[in-house]
């Protein structure tokens, strides 16, 4: 038989059909280019979303995120971007026409001189200085009366260098002090000479070896302030530095120890030991007062005034190709602040009014861009709200660790982008993911001030995730994906700073840096995708191709139940799996997806797999003991039982509807006949016959062309099973009736496919059962083998 005569039937039957759902889809098409020239489609598309239940709260989220992203734009512009180290850009001028700035370099100099030149503070030891002049005083009276020294203390023999002659001075000075009366108020010669040797040491600051070398050495005053702490009102007693002596400095100590005996007045017989006890007597007399030096160190940087910088108007702040030196830098904050200082408030408000508009219709556009072309995120407001949670932390992270870390501003700013790009590619599609990448970069740069050339490296980083990221099917991906993003990026910030940078060496440095550090962070970012896969796949109701890998495992609990309760329902799910792969390949849709839903489509038969003919054994019928009412409740039950028993299992959102929508909204014919001839045979009477409407699956219709792929292939594998001899011609014609009869009654009404996209899906479906339902060739003895 030759193909156009098996294929009469469709020629005859059909071509009416196809004829008018082409007239019906070029009317519809003629009405879209009508409205579209009048500007309406758009405005329709709008006001239908506004219209939905849930369009308020939408609304509420995407004001809130607009207004966010203003005030994150009016902090990031009040901040000043100063990468110090790093070769500058361009030039900086004075932008006032007289800035007075605050030096804190110069001021914190002046301090720590002013600190320096505090003279330290060393506090007496009353104590030690009472036990050295007592010593002193009470010698002659020690030794009165004692002219041999072998009947003294060794020790004070030792300490004053004791001899005869020397007692017997001794001696003398004591008896002439006894003849002066006790009762009046004279001091003798010798209490006088020890009176004014105290007065002396006062003014001779005598300390110890560590702080007479902290006190030579310490600041740039020429003076040291001796405090004595019995001084009810301290007085300020100034000396010079050089009059520290060591104790420890023997030779030092004894040409002090004969200046002050000899100018205390000290007999010159005794002048001697007395000088003698004074350079042996080997403790500090002053102590160094860190915690009074401290404070009259503070107290005299406070006094310090702060210096300040005046500069005219179009200064030179920093030339381009200058490497940026901290006191640079402080002075461009400082010009900074200024400048907005000096701005008329009206200036202010029309800066921060259009920084606001340019964040705002920012904002705008990615909403528009999700009404009109991003159904998914506007039909329910939870996503709307993820999508702008994610846009807002980005946001945040790029403008704040450009603040915060303005050296790797030029890669802080360009990686959010791409991450927004690399997770709408995984949640949502290639098209979404490179609108919503552009349009956040592009808010980057309005928060930043960036320029062009920022702007066209996130625009290379989104490109090269968008182009390479087309599906997550397993691990290494991600990592393909990272790697090759990375590459781009870097070779984009090598090209595009090449143009904008100075040609310096400096310069070439840090862009060969921010090119590493560009590779780095975009394999950082796939590592961090990676890991909250699960968390991205459960926040936008997604599901990727490293899950449905593992979901088409046979060794699934769900898929081993299957097997077990439903071998045949089993076995037509893989059947279907295989033939609607091809064709959701042929016109560009998921075919990983689409597989695995048509595994799972059935799920809900091996409840009662008995009553679905898969299942049953040859000659045993269920049904012929059920009405067809009952018979009906069985068949389309199985669709609420498979969605039951997703849920149960934790099957994703997307595998769900496949199982809900496989059947749309069918007539189940057989039995929907089957009751008209038992109603027509009980009384003949056409108003009793049952409803149409009443032997239909509740839905709901196909969303998506996958869905509508497997509702075609499920119908057309089913009845190629049936067909006597399977031959091409005939399975051609069975899957386009069965395809234009979906069309027909509005199946495919809900998703985007096209007329043309069907021919292709039903040409591939043909094909695949073909190779599957092929006759085969007799061999004498009554055997078989397939057609090779």
């Amino acid at each position: 038989m030759s193909r156009n005569d098996s294929n009469s039937d469709w020629n005859v039957s059909g071509r009416l059909s196809r004829t008018q759902a082409v007239a019906k889809s070029l009317q519809e098409r003629q009405r879209a280019l009508n409205a579209e020239r009048l500007g309406l489609a758009w405005l329709g598309r709008l006001g239908r979303a506004l219209l939905q239940p849930h369009a308020g709260l939408s609304l509420v989220v995407v004001v809130c995120f607009a207004l966010a992203a203003m005030v994150l734009s009016w902090w990031t512009r009040s901040q000043t971007i100063v990468p110090v180290g790093r070769v500058v850009d361009e030039t900086k001028l004075v932008r006032v026409d007289t800035m007075v700035l605050d030096d804190p370099d110069q001021t914190r100099r002046l301090r720590n001189q002013a600190r320096d030149a505090t003279p330290r503070v060393f506090v007496l030891d009353p104590s030690v200085l009472e036990s050295l002049t007592s010593a002193i005083a009470t010698l002659p009276q020690l030794v009165r009366g004692q002219p041999d020294p072998a009947s003294l203390d060794p020790l004070l023999i030792e300490q004053f260098g004791l001899t005869p002659e020397l007692l017997r001075e001794l001696d003398d000075i004591a008896k002439a002090e006894a003849t002066i009366d006790e009762g009046a108020d004279q001091q003798g010669p010798w209490d006088q000479a020890v009176e004014r040797l105290r007065t002396m040491l006062l003014q001779r600051p005598l300390v110890d070896s560590a702080t007479y070398q902290r006190g030579v050495q310490d600041g740039t005053s020429k003076f040291v302030r001796l405090v004595d702490p019995r001084d009810a009102t301290p007085r300020p007693r100034l000396v010079l530095r050089s009059e520290l002596i060591s104790v420890t400095d023997a030779e030092a100590m004894n040409q002090l120890a004969r200046v002050l005996a000899r100018d205390a007045g000290v007999p010159t017989a005794v002048r001697d030991a007395v000088a003698r006890r004074i350079a042996t007597f080997g403790k500090a007399i002053y102590s160094f007062d860190q915690a009074t030096t401290v404070r009259d160190e503070n107290a005299a940087a406070q006094s310090v005034e702060p210096a300040t910088i005046t500069s005219p108007r179009r200064q030179v702040i920093v030339e381009r190709g200058e490497v940026l030196t901290p006191a640079q830098a402080s002075l461009l904050r400082a010009e900074h602040a200024a400048f907005l200082a000096s701005l008329d408030a009206w200036k202010k408000a029309l800066l921060m009014g259009a920084l606001g508009a340019a964040c705002g219709l920012i904002v705008l556009g990615m909403s528009g861009y999700g009404v009109l072309f991003a159904p998914r995120i506007h039909r329910r407001w939870t996503r709307t709200l993820g999508v702008a949670l994610l846009m807002l932390l980005t946001l945040a992270g790029a403008c704040i660790g450009s603040v915060l870390r303005p050296e790797f501003a030029g890669v802080v700013s360009v990686l959010p982008s791409a991450l927004v790009a690399m997770l709408f590619c995984i949640g949502y599609d290639r098209r979404s993911a490179l609108a919503f990448g552009l349009l956040h970069g592009l808010l980057v740069c309005v928060c930043l001030g960036a320029g062009v050339t920022t702007f066209a490296i996130i625009a290379t980083g989104v490109a090269c995730v968008v182009a390479s990221l087309k599906e997550v099917r397993d691990r290494k991906s991600l990592v393909r994906v990272s790697l090759a993003s990375g590459v781009g990026l870097a070779l984009a910030t090598i090209v595009f700073g090449v143009l904008q940078r100075p040609l310096t060496r400096e310069a070439f440095i840090e862009l060969l840096t921010d090119a590493g550090l560009a590779l780095l962070g975009m394999l950082l970012l796939g590592g961090l995708t990676l890991f909250v896969l699960p968390l991205i796949e459960r926040v936008f109701g997604v599901v990727t191709g490293l899950t449905l890998g593992e979901l088409r495992d046979p060794k699934q609990p769900l898929l081993r139940e299957l097997q077990m309760r439903a071998p045949g329902t089993y076995t037509h799910s893989l059947n279907v799996a295989s033939i609607a792969e091809q064709a959701a390949e042929a016109v560009g849709c998921d075919g990983l997806l689409t597989y695995v839903g048509c595994l799972y489509h059935d799920v809900g038969k091996m409840n009662k797999p008995e009553y679905f003919v898969e299942n049953q054994q040859a000659g045993i019928n269920k049904h012929d003991k059920l009405s067809p009412a009952m018979s009906l409740l069985v068949v389309v039950g199985h669709v609420k039982d498979g969605a039951e028993l997703a849920r149960e299992f934790k099957l994703p959102a997307r595998l769900l509807h496949f199982i809900e929508a496989h059947h749309g909204t069918t007539l189940v014919e057989y039995f929907y006949h089957r009751a008209r001839k038992q109603a027509f045979a009980a009384d003949g009477d056409e108003a009793q016959m049952p409803d149409e409407f009443e032997y239909r699956y509740p839905g709901p219709k196909p969303r998506t062309k996958e869905v509508a792929i497997l509702m075609v292939c499920d119908a057309a594998e089913s009845a190629a099973r049936a067909l006597g001899e399977p031959t091409p011609a005939k399975i051609e014609s069975l899957v386009r009736d069965i395809a234009d009869k979906r069309l027909r009654d509005g199946q495919f009404d809900e998703c985007d496919l096209t007329l043309k996209e069907l021919s292709i899906i039903c040409d591939s479906i043909a094909r695949s059962v073909t190779s599957m339902y092929h006759s085969r060739v007799a061999y004498p003895g009554g055997r078989e083998t397939a057609g090779r």
